[in-house]
């Protein structure tokens, strides 16, 4: 396996690459999962590679009081919320938590009606592969492996370009398979592994939804 050179130009080249490492999907017609908003050109055309069907989860991170760049948690659209292990650590309330919980909830609840999505994607006896545009923390897709796995899909993948050495260590557990490309020894941001990370619009989100 070909050692991956940091950063990635954007994230569509890191998208082809995790596409390569994916294809042995290909036959099961794959449900590809993108976590808004950053993932999903990613995940479309991981989608069109492996000739699966694309569509979005929905969780959030919970922010740090103090660090708004500091995931602390992170809940999905059913109000399921786990607190990272570091939570007591990091000076924020559980005021703070239960006002953010209701925050996200309101934005994934706009979001989905956005998407014209208005129901998640069936996963229940499928191949679902979960895609983010990097793990800093892990507690997002943690979030969302968790919700996935209470349907049942047949087989569950996570696969994500760069993530931290504790990030994977916490979603391992959570997935069938795990594809990640790059864990730097000193990871600060997921951005800083890019050349080009630009914010994704909820424009783009759309489109890409609708065809």
């Amino acid at each position: 396996m070909n050692a991956i050179e940091l950063p990635f130009h954007d994230r569509l080249q890191a998208a082809e690459l995790l596409a390569e490492r994916l294809l042995h999907l290909r036959a099961t017609h794959p449900l590809v999962l993108a976590i808004p908003r950053g993932a999903v050109p990613m995940a479309a055309l991981i989608a069109e590679r492996l000739q699966g069907e694309l569509d979005v989860v929905l969780v959030r991170k919970i922010p740090s009081a103090i660090d708004p760049e500091l995931a602390v948690g992170a809940v999905d659209e059913h109000g399921n919320r786990e607190l990272a292990s570091y939570f007591h650590r990091t000076r924020t309330s559980m005021e703070w938590v239960e006002a953010q919980t209701r925050e996200q909830l309101e934005l994934m609840r706009r979001r989905r009606a956005a998407y014209g999505r208005p129901q998640a994607a069936h996963a229940a006896g499928r191949t679902v592969i979960v895609v983010d545009d990097g793990l800093a923390t892990g507690s997002t897709m943690a979030a969302a492996l968790r919700m996935l796995r209470a349907q049942q899909p047949q087989r569950l993948v996570a696969a994500v370009p760069v993530a931290s050495h504790d990030a994977l260590e916490l979603i391992a557990p959570l997935a069938d398979e795990v594809q990640c490309l790059a864990t730097p020894m000193h990871f600060v941001s997921v951005s800083r592994h890019y050349e080009q990370f630009p914010q994704v619009e909820e424009s783009e989100v759309i489109a890409l939804l609708a065809r």
